[in-house]
């Protein structure tokens, strides 16, 4: 492999390992701080480019689809976590796999009749639709670097919100003593809404950005949903940073996998990774709790 091919698919890794890393930020999120299991992440990553490929297109703004998507995926959360999943908290893990799963059926349905089976095209603005020469014969997507750059934004401020703002010791606080939490005034159930919220902003911005490269069709979450449990449970689950590195790892060996081996046997190179990280960790890499 040449030294030119060699640094594009790394490039290509980590930013598949960042857009990994906007979804599963919002899965572990939800699964550590409310110890839920929402397998309907994926819908709302579907939905989240159907929104933004669909504004972005009747009002001619890439930037507006963008806001407008996370915005309204964020409002479907919330809407979610109060008319329904805050009453699976309590519940088994495998009573919320099964209603999040109904809950993908309906969404996929739904959408279907909304914007039909045919995929969309999301055309991407003219000052993101070019490459860039990064190293003298090597061009790469302006479009990747942004999404690469947007991740890590993303994550330093998820990583500063969780552990050095009041807002955080809040989610924290009601994530490790509901009870205790509410006794000293903090308003769980708000808290709650807002960390549902914000996982279903993350999931709907990491559709919008993987839309202008991936086929904005119904489905689409279900295959990058996979891979954001993996990254979960290898990152430790509700560590942010852990989902950073363990997205980042798995978006390099997907991608190395299928340029030196093949697509089935980088998908399985991934699992085996897995297992062998949590033979030596069961935890995780980066638990949150011992």
């Amino acid at each position: 492999m040449s030294l030119p091919l060699f640094l594009e698919q790394t490039l290509n890794g980590v930013q598949l390992g960042v857009m990994l890393f906007l979804m599963s930020a919002g899965l572990t999120l939800v699964f550590g701080i409310m110890n839920l299991i929402n397998l309907a992440h994926g819908a709302l990553y579907m939905l989240g480019a159907f929104i933004a490929a669909t504004v972005a297109d009747k009002s001619g703004s890439f930037l507006l689809g963008a806001v407008v998507a996370v915005v309204a995926t964020a409002a479907i959360g919330a809407l979610l976590e109060v008319a329904l999943l805050r009453r699976f908290y309590h519940r088994s893990h495998l009573d919320q796999v099964l209603v999040t799963f109904g809950l993908i059926l309906v969404f996929n349905q739904v959408t279907q009749l909304i914007w039909g089976a045919v995929p969309m095209r999301f055309n991407l603005p003219d000052a993101v639709a070019g490459s860039i020469e990064l190293f003298p014969g090597m061009n790469y997507p302006v479009f990747r670097l942004v999404i690469l750059g947007v991740g890590l934004v993303v994550g330093l401020l998820l990583y500063v919100m969780i552990m050095r703002t009041r807002i955080g010791m809040w989610v924290r606080a009601g994530a490790s003593n509901r009870a205790m939490a509410s006794a000293i005034g903090v308003n769980v159930e708000m808290v709650f809404i807002g960390v549902f919220a914000a996982g279903a902003a993350l999931a709907g911005l990491a559709g919008l950005m993987a839309g202008p490269i991936l086929a904005v069709q119904v489905g689409m979450g279900e295959p990058v949903l996979i891979l954001a449990l993996v990254v979960t449970v290898i990152g430790g689950i509700g560590s942010i940073n852990g989902a950073l590195v363990a997205a980042i790892m798995i978006g390099l060996i997907d991608t190395f996998g299928r340029v030196l081996l093949s697509p089935a046997l980088g998908s399985m190179v991934i699992f085996l990774a897995m297992a062998v990280i949590l033979a030596w960790k069961p935890k995780g890499l980066f638990p949150v709790h011992g």
